[in-house]
């Protein structure tokens, strides 16, 4: 069972040997110390001698939501936020990818159809496919750079594998992979098509939450709220089977939309806050999004 902080209890050897002995602070000397209480906001992109990989503020929109009808996906505000929370990185090249079911890098073959650089490459196996991403990225102390699949972009036959770096003080690079789940399909990236999604994410915060379990009347007001909530949508739902209703007219309700409690007091008169769009900034070379 392993006693360092740093390590689950169940670490496979080789994590173990990667991680190594733990080092205190006081052993090491001449390194720089950085100050985490600080309010600096920054996300900055180093180039490494050649063209960036394309990038932009992640956009609301997306192809499955758009084919819904009347586009009825898009009253899911946790979705539009979610879809514009954070940067997307986008395909250099077009090409194929298609995976024979073998564990060798080689079993993964990746056919370029429209140039650009750098280009994807099967380097681990076992049908991973990894894109190089041409920019080291920095972020402010205490602040980490998660590296996952475009948001809400379902593609079939390949899963995006999730990462997060603590790019707060690393020089080092990193990729984004995918692995082919589906053995003798062609998965097509076309130039120019999200591959991967960066956001901002804070390590230590997670570790200071308290997770708690309790019933709904431990909190009157929340209840008394909850009922409401529970009741309205129970009888809109009910009035929708009647085409002279309210209901019918309105066809959803906008009440967590528009930021309202079930009581139609505003969330922004209670002192907290509540957005309906994300203004992400983009990079200078970057792209802006889709308005």
């Amino acid at each position: 069972m392993s006693k360092d902080k740093n390590l689950p209890n169940d670490a496979p050897p080789a994590w173990i040997e990667a991680v190594g002995e733990p080092k205190s602070a006081k052993s090491v000397t001449g390194c720089p110390v950085h100050n985490v209480e600080n309010d600096e906001k920054f996300i900055k992109a180093y180039s490494l001698g050649y063209d960036p990989t394309p990038s932009r503020p992640a956009p609301a929109q997306r192809p499955f939501m758009d084919e819904t009808s009347s586009r009825f996906a898009y009253r899911c505000l946790p979705l539009n936020i979610a879809n514009q929370y954070g940067w997307e990185l986008l395909s250099p090249c077009t090409f194929d990818v298609q995976w024979n079911g073998g564990s060798s890098p080689e079993d993964l073959v990746i056919t370029i159809l429209e140039d650009g650089w750098p280009q994807p490459a099967s380097h681990f196996g076992h049908a991973v496919m990894t894109y190089h991403i041409a920019q080291l990225f920095r972020t402010p102390p205490g602040i980490q750079l998660m590296v996952t699949g475009p948001l809400n972009r379902p593609k079939d036959g390949i899963y995006a594998m999730s990462g997060i770096i603590e790019t707060d003080w690393s020089p080092y690079t990193f990729t984004m992979n995918w692995v082919v789940t589906r053995p003798f399909f062609p998965i097509r990236f076309e130039k120019g098509e999200p591959f991967a999604h960066i956001m901002p994410v804070n390590l230590a915060q997670i570790e200071q939450f308290k997770p708690e379990s309790l019933p709904m009347a431990s909190d009157p007001e929340l209840k008394e709220k909850f009922e409401m909530f529970r009741n309205s949508r129970n009888n809109f739902n009910a009035e929708l089977y009647d085409p002279e209703s309210e209901a019918s007219k309105e066809r959803w309700q906008k009440a967590y939309f528009r930021g309202n409690a079930p009581d139609g007091c505003p969330v922004n008169a209670t002192g907290l806050d509540h957005w309906t769009k994300l203004d992400v900034k983009p990079f200078p070379d970057g792209k802006t999004k889709k308005k």
